[in-house]
């Protein structure tokens, strides 16, 4: 009886999804795109665009990345009732131009009942210019960057369409982020695809909208060919690409069979159009093989300015250039993201200042094909410096004298920014701004800080690799110690550990959440943990105060890291 029971629970559940069924094989169009948030017209023309292409290319079926329609993250712009209307009108056009091929696209859905938040993070699945169906996001993730308990309902319920000879169960993002035979510990209490197979599914297609940091493509991959083979089903997922303020989305949208095998792989840090074949008998290729790291960090940075940089309507930037290996690499990054003509780089001497230094910021521009201009700060530093002789007096120089050469760099900066329109971007890393080595109003002005979730050592790393064919980063730049050349024969190391240990103490302390004690048994010596932790956590005011910067790593300075600026916890 028990079993009896279960069936006829099963048919009325499948008796529930729309039969859509056509044929017996499905090629399927997977339309990695890069959207502007708020933009609704740009997004969709864009995605009509694709959406034409795929057709053309066989397409069956066609899907575009989780909320496409706005743009992911809208963030606070959920809360606007106006921009959920614009979304949903955007979707009532789309809907009119989405005939014979069927289309299932993210965007912002209405939840109709109460108690409950008001909005659903949805999928519409669009055919012969209506909206057939709707799929409503089950797991909602709260962490690192993300927050959309905030704003949305969790779906309740798993579906599964039939089409193209195949069951299909759409799932968005974090749904399919739960397996509990590859995650060790799990955030959620259910399995969704696991829910949709047991419903009779062969066939997962996630829309999804995953940002990137170091070897995030790896797992994911990895990720969705475990869930296929242990599920015994094909999955699809087609990823956003692009960058939206401190996010970066990678793409690699990936199509793998039911063995885990790759039978398609996107582009990485661009758009891109794929139409798999899932029913066809030509044996999968041999998945692409990753590039390095470095070649994979600088493209996710290039691609992080140039949109950062675009879509907030400018097209140039400026960079100071001191001659030192930060500024050069973001300079580099600038010149491969918006092309060397948009990039403008300041040298901004003082009279402590070395000719090396100099000389390897006009080698460094000449090499990017970048213009360059030289600004003495001298006359300005005099002139503060005596305003304030009087009040100073019987004071000596200290670090207050520093501070005021690298403000006045900020000032000549943000002058040439307001004066000829473009960003200036901010050059730190991320071992000075976890210790606070840097200037408020000073180094740290700027409207992007595009490596201050890179540490040094990962600098000079990837300035190794822009050099691995010639030199466009002068090799002194990379190998003078480190200095903010303001005071005479100034090193970094004066101030600071060496970088590799600062930098395996920040990783530990900051990314891994290590106490104190852990990173002293690591071998780290205990003085000099207990230094580099109390310059962390005195320094979170500086850091509340930054640039938005570009996420690499797996916990950044920024969105996604909220500690209070008063507080008073010590490890």
């Amino acid at each position: 009886m028990a079993f009896l029971q279960l069936l006829y629970a099963r048919m009325l559940r499948l008796s529930y999804f729309p039969r859509i069924c056509y044929n017996d094989r499905v090629k399927i169009g997977l339309l990695q795109l890069n959207p502007i948030v708020g933009d609704f017209s740009a997004n969709l023309d864009k995605l009509l665009i694709s959406y034409q292409k795929a057709c053309a290319q066989g397409a069956q079926l066609i899907v575009a990345p989780e909320l496409f329609l706005c743009g992911y993250p809208p963030r606070d712009l959920l809360l606007r009732n106006d921009f959920v209307a614009a979304n949903l009108d955007a979707l009532t056009r789309l809907a009119d131009k989405i005939d014979a091929v069927p289309l299932c696209v993210g965007y912002v859905d209405r939840n109709p009942n109460r108690p409950g938040r008001g909005l659903f993070n949805a999928a519409a699945f669009i055919h012969e210019k209506k909206i057939k169906h709707h799929f409503h996001k089950i797991l909602l993730p709260t962490y690192d960057v993300f927050d959309e308990d905030r704003y949305f309902e969790p779906g309740k319920e798993t579906q599964v369409i039939e089409f193209g000879g195949h069951k299909i169960g759409f799932t968005i993002c974090e749904d399919i982020w739960n397996d509990q035979d590859f995650w060790p510990e799990r955030l959620y209490r259910r399995d969704p695809v696991s829910e949709q197979v047991a419903a009779g599914a062969d066939l997962i297609i996630n829309l999804s909208a995953s940002p990137w940091h170091r070897g995030k493509e790896k797992i994911r991959l990895e990720m969705l060919q475990a869930k296929a083979r242990n599920e015994k089903i094909a999955v699809v997922q087609v990823n956003q690409v692009g960058g939206n303020d401190e996010l970066i989305f990678d793409g690699h949208s990936v199509a793998v069979d039911k063995t885990g095998a790759v039978i398609a792989l996107g582009a990485g840090f661009k758009e891109d159009l794929i139409v798999v074949d899932l029913d066809g008998k030509t044996p999968p290729p041999t998945p692409t093989v990753w590039p390095s790291s470095e070649e994979q960090l600088f493209n996710a940075l290039s691609l992080g300015v140039r949109d950062y940089v675009l879509k907030c309507g400018f097209r140039s930037v400026i960079i100071g250039l001191s001659g030192g290996i930060d500024s050069a690499l973001v300079a580099a990054i600038a010149a491969r993201a918006l092309g060397p003509e948009n990039v403008w780089g300041v040298a901004m001497p003082s009279k402590y200042s070395s000719p090396g230094s100099l000389k390897d910021a006009s080698v460094l521009a000449k090499n990017l094909g970048i213009r360059y201009e030289v600004i003495s700060i001298d006359p300005p530093v005099a002139a503060i410096e005596g305003q304030l002789t009087k009040i100073f007096s019987g004071k000596n120089a200290d670090l207050t004298e520093e501070n005021i050469q690298s403000r006045l760099r900020g000032v000549t900066l943000m002058a040439l920014s307001n004066k000829f329109g473009s960003l200036v971007l901010s050059t730190g890393n991320k071992s000075e701004l976890a210790v606070g080595y840097c200037t408020l109003y000073g180094d740290m002005n700027g409207a992007l800080s595009v490596i201050s979730d890179v540490l040094k050592t990962e600098v000079y790393a990837l300035a190794r690799w822009i050099n691995r064919e010639r030199e466009i980063i002068p090799t002194d730049s990379i190998t003078k110690p480190p200095s903010a050349e303001l005071r005479p024969n100034q090193t970094d190391q004066d101030s600071l550990p060496a970088y590799d240990v600062l930098d395996a103490i920040i990783d530990g302390y900051i990314v891994h959440e290590k106490s104190l004690d852990a990173l002293i048994a690591a071998g780290f010596a205990p003085e000099v943990v207990r230094e580099v932790a109390n310059k962390i956590n005195f320094s979170e005011y500086k850091r509340r105060q930054a640039a938005p910067g570009l996420k690499i790593s797996p916990i950044a300075f920024g969105i996604g890291r909220r500690i209070p600026v008063a507080q008073r916890f010590r490890s």
